[in-house]
């Protein structure tokens, strides 16, 4: 190693040193904060019936599901691989990030050799480094944080998994898909064009014909991977705002003459809804295209 490069290391080295201190308290300020605000924001989301929770849920799978195809597929992925054991494991993250600035803020009143001055304030920022390092790992639970990681990254492997399949699926129908015109191609419009395109360059017709093909056969691949997802959001919603509609009825005692009983496994309702449900959110989200448009209207004077 030159010398140009370990003083460029030495340089880099100390700027961090001196971005570590201001970096911690920031990170100390702003972190109990982030973390009260999306309890509180929890809180009162959970607070709201849990009907109308699931008929948000529901509607969006239901008439947005085909719009954003990628999304959907995670978030079942995520829901079948334990979406409550991530929440479980980023509550636990974050009950021993609170403990650990709770113990940082009392290091940092600490005054041990009794001047009047904190002990931190006299520390060298490497010093500094070290003693919050060390304070980080005596308080912090290495049984709870390596669980909580590994549940996440269980969760998160499930989640690729299945990103992983339905992409490789698309992928191999595109190709299928590409082969299928590739030959019609090479047949008819490949000697058309080499007779309209001077000699010199008529080398690029079957290379350039054969990148249209592909790009094609990915859009027509990805159009029918988005009306699968469609309908299956659709259906997924259709049940989950049908449950919602069907317990909410029965919880206010409108039973429609008995149709509506506590069970609805003894009820054909809820299914009805769920279908009707459904086939609106498919026909809604074919009429848009399958993407959500915006729409801008001005007024002429």
């Amino acid at each position: 190693m030159d010398d140009k490069t370990k003083e460029k290391i030495e340089g880099l080295t100390k700027a961090l040193r001196g971005l570590a201190k201001p970096a911690f308290d920031a990170f100390v300020y702003l972190l109990p904060r982030v973390i009260g605000f999306v309890q509180t924001a929890y809180s009162y989301w959970m607070k709201l019936p849990q009907n109308a929770i699931l008929f948000i849920y529901g509607f969006v799978f239901c008439f947005f599901g085909g719009t954003f195809p990628t999304l959907f597929a995670a978030i079942q992925a995520a829901e079948y691989g334990g979406r409550k054991t991530v929440m479980e494991s980023i509550k636990m993250l974050s009950d021993e990030a609170l403990t650990i600035i709770e113990e940082s803020k009392k290091d940092d009143e600490e005054d041990k050799d009794g001047d009047g001055k904190a002990d931190v304030k006299e520390l060298s920022k490497q010093a500094y480094i070290q003693r919050k390092t060390l304070l980080v790992l005596r308080k912090m639970n290495p049984e709870k944080i390596d669980k909580a990681i590994a549940s996440m990254y269980k969760v998160w492997m499930s989640v690729v998994a299945v990103l992983s399949l339905e992409f490789a699926r698309t992928i191999s129908m595109a190709l299928a898909i590409a082969d299928f015109l590739h030959k019609p191609c090479d047949r008819f419009i490949t000697p058309l064009l080499q007779r309209l395109i001077p000699d010199e360059y008529d080398k690029w017709v079957p290379v350039t014909l054969s990148w249209i093909t592909k790009a094609i056969a990915m859009s027509i691949a990805w159009y029918i991977q988005t009306v699968q997802s469609a309908f299956a959001s659709a259906m997924k919603g259709g049940l989950m705002m049908g449950r919602a509609v069907y317990e909410a009825m029965r919880i206010r005692g409108i039973t429609l003459g008995g149709l509506i009983p506590d069970d609805h496994e003894k009820s054909m309702v809820d299914e009805g809804l769920m279908y009707g449900f459904a086939g609106l959110g498919f026909y809604t989200q074919f009429k848009m295209g399958f993407q959500v448009r915006k729409q801008a209207s001005r007024k002429e004077a």
